[in-house]
């Protein structure tokens, strides 16, 4: 009797073990922002629906804070983290922490610079932010008629988005269908409204009358858009365009204010980041990278967005 006593208890207490639900630690690089806000829902939604708890911490854009709570969540016996980096070239950083105490590591949305090859327990989870900017370009081109003077809003210097969707812009306007396209300027915002609409009021104050402005995110093109109205500018004389899809942008773009936005799906990426994390760290197989596609957003469509993000 006592031997089957200690044979059920021992029994109980490794199943007590395997249904234990996971941790996972998640680090973003900043709360105070519309899109990473909707990304960070979709993992918090998603963990609940699975029975996960997740652990939030606000970098707030500082990359050594980002680093010493990757270090935390080490210490502490996370079952696993995704991160939302700061800056691009923090990655490697990041990456050895994890890689050194054998903790699965997913990337999500921002793609480490120079990682042709993650650790055997580390992922990345995104969209090609290239693809963002040539839909983005190759749309706002087609309505300018391929000619007018233009400025580009770039996110923060440094981040994948900034550089893929800059590059991707810059490559669509050097085309022969585009070439006619002057870029008068080109500034960061740092992905924010506010210092946006700063910007372009200084352009606008300088004597600069832009007929398109394309802004790497849908915030600072939200800003582009407060500045212009505000000189008086009739939203009919300028193309305006931005990427995310976000709930103000659609809304803009249904009032006439935006003409094209770029859809990025912040319930792929978030999905896709938690259950790849959890893969790794239950074993299982799991894609190294996965690409979450960007899509088209203009007048048109608009209404199959709404309930996207």
């Amino acid at each position: 009797m006592i031997k089957k006593l200690a044979t059920a208890t021992a029994f109980c207490a490794l199943m007590a073990g395997t249904v234990q639900a996971e941790t996972i630690g998640v680090a973003m690089s900043l709360f105070d922002d519309n899109y990473l806000t909707v990304l960070r829902q979709n993992i918090q939604r998603h963990a609940g629906d699975l029975g996960v708890t997740v652990q939030m911490e606000d970098a707030q854009g500082d990359i050594a804070r980002q680093q010493s709570q990757i270090e935390n969540f080490v210490a502490s016996g996370v079952d696993g983290i995704i991160v939302m980096l700061v800056d691009a070239d923090s990655g490697q950083a990041m990456s050895r922490i994890a890689d050194r105490a054998g903790v699965p590591l997913v990337f999500v949305n921002m793609l480490p610079a120079n990682m042709d090859e993650f650790p055997e327990k580390q992922a990345w989870v995104g969209s090609d932010e290239e693809q963002a900017g040539e839909l983005q370009a190759t749309e706002m081109c087609k309505l300018m008629g391929g000619e007018g003077d233009a400025v580009i809003l770039m996110g923060q210097l440094g981040t994948t988005g900034q550089r893929g969707r800059t590059a991707a812009v810059e490559r669509v306007l050097q085309s022969d269908e585009c070439k006619g396209i002057n870029v008068l300027d080109s500034q960061s915002a740092n992905w924010m409204r506010t210092p946006a609409l700063d910007l372009m009021t200084n352009w606008l104050t300088s004597g600069m009358q832009p007929h398109a402005v394309f802004s790497n995110n849908d915030e600072m093109a939200l800003g582009a858009v407060q500045a212009l109205k505000a000189s008086g500018i009739s939203m009919d004389d300028v193309i305006v365009g931005g990427v995310d899809a976000t709930q103000d942008a659609l809304a803009a773009l249904e009032a006439g204010d935006l003409d094209v936005t770029v859809y990025q799906s912040a319930k792929g990426q978030g999905e896709g980041a938690l259950d790849t994390v959890l893969k790794i760290a239950r074993g299982e197989a799991f894609e190294p990278r996965v690409a979450v596609p960007f899509e088209l957003v203009t007048p048109e469509n608009v209404a199959e967005y709404k309930t996207q993000n």
